[in-house]
């Protein structure tokens, strides 16, 4: 059965515990409720994958609660990164960071990582008490998003992969982040969103 905790001091603690052991918690981002678990726990990404129904090729983006966050977990960040993340994050934009040398040859780091720093306050008191989380939207692959704990739980109803969700209200959707390519030398957009390209440059150049 699907845990359902409160957005509160006592209900994050709970979150947070879980996923130390292991588990999977879902909760609210600023579009829709996602579903995560440790972003260092391959087991539990496993998990995550087969509650998501998703092929494993199909990388999943980490959300950290601050650019250090997520520098600290062995990615590069220049200062194109630094100039990116000081504008907009928290919020709708995704970087793609490049794995520190030193941790390429580590068989559980990935030599590059999308990241982003969600704009709402659940998801950033969980992920500043738990670490940074690899993170999916909580629903199944080719299912309808959810909005609200209901959904979710209605979305995992039949069976035990999701262990809890964090009821932080309904939130209100919206359009998908912009993904920017900060792993090499040039810079690429992988994905339009709210953040143009136009925006972009204006704070770190060309982008290819």
């Amino acid at each position: 059965m699907i845990e359902r905790l409160a957005a509160t001091q006592e209900g994050l603690a709970s979150a947070a515990e879980l996923l130390d052991h292991g588990g999977l918690a879902a909760f609210p981002t600023d579009t829709v409720y996602g579903i995560g678990c440790r972003a260092d726990d391959a087991e539990a990404i496993g998990r995550l994958f087969a509650a998501k129904r998703r092929p494993v090729d199909k990388q999943v983006p980490i959300l950290a609660a601050s650019l250090e966050q997520a520098a600290a977990f062995g990615y590069l960040v220049d200062e194109r990164v630094r100039s990116v993340a000081a504008r907009w994050w928290p919020g709708p934009l995704t970087i793609v960071l490049r794995a520190q040398p030193a941790a390429v040859g580590n068989a559980d780091q990935t030599p590059s990582q999308a990241f982003r720093v969600p704009d709402h306050p659940v998801a950033l008191a969980l992920i500043e008490r738990s670490g940074p989380l690899a993170t999916s939207s909580a629903n199944r692959s080719g299912e309808p998003e959810t909005y609200d704990a209901d959904d979710v739980m209605v979305a995992f109803a039949d069976d035990d992969l999701l262990d809890a969700v964090v009821d932080g209200g309904r939130v209100s959707g919206g359009v998908a982040s912009t993904v920017i390519d900060l792993s090499g030398a040039s810079a690429r957009i992988l994905r339009e969103g709210p953040i143009t390209r136009e925006e972009l440059a204006e704070v770190i150049g060309r982008i290819d």
